[in-house]
């Protein structure tokens, strides 16, 4: 068995999310590009080292930015998904061309409009946890069956483990991404990438999009 999609293992997982990013830009269909964000602290240093090597090579004014999942909690508050990708990304190269935030008081019916009018993201950015979760898509969780038609769902952790109420892509909306990113660093998260590998259905064994990349270090990659 393999992981669904090709493998990379990096030294330097931000480096490579930056690179393939700025060439996906490069390579758009349109003229403004479709951009998905995650959270987390593998997110916070691919989007950090983005900032860093687009300034010359990706014009940030043709890019919509969206999220693939966000916690329920003010936009402001430390645990947002959105105040990451605006520190680390969004206030390090200016603005972007369009922010659509996940509101979890409007419920996921807005977002799902949203995502039904763009129909393809141009790039999704995706995480995976030790218990195996992308996006907060958990383990046991109900949006893991959610409807083909659903997109966005609210979402929690039946475990406890990650708090908050969440609003997610489904898989049918990840499925939409024209190039989904994996981001995976860390030896604690190599047991579930070892069982994805095995065939485990794990929740980021159900990634799918018109290309899946998994970018993964030494780590990460060393029970596989």
């Amino acid at each position: 068995m393999a992981l669904p999609g090709e493998l990379v293992v990096t030294d330097d997982v931000p480096g490579a999310f930056a690179s393939r990013m700025i060439e996906a830009y490069g390579a758009r269909l349109t003229d403004t590009f479709s951009f998905a964000l995650s959270g987390g602290d593998t997110a916070r240093a691919c989007y950090e080292r983005l900032a860093d090597e687009s300034a010359s090579k990706v014009d940030w004014w043709k890019v919509d930015i969206y999220w693939t999942d966000e916690r329920c909690v003010p936009h402001d508050h430390p645990d947002s998904n959105y105040r990451l990708a605006r520190e680390a990304l969004l206030d390090r190269v200016g603005a972007a061309n369009a922010t659509y935030l996940m509101r979890c008081s409007e419920g996921p019916d807005p977002y799902q409009l949203r995502v039904g009018e763009l129909g393809r993201f141009d790039l999704e950015h995706l995480g995976m946890g030790a218990d195996g979760h992308t996006a907060s898509l958990f383990p046991g969780s109900p949006a893991l069956e959610a409807d083909p038609g659903r997109l966005v769902a609210m979402n929690h952790d039946p475990s406890g483990r990650n708090p908050y109420e969440r609003m997610t892509l489904t898989f049918a909306g990840i499925a939409r991404g024209r190039l989904a990113l994996v981001t995976v660093r860390g030896e604690e998260k190599a047991p579930a990438l070892a069982a994805i590998a095995g065939g485990a259905d794990l929740p980021a064994a159900r990634i799918a999009a018109e290309q899946v990349v998994w970018l993964v270090d030494p780590a990460a990659a060393s029970q596989l």
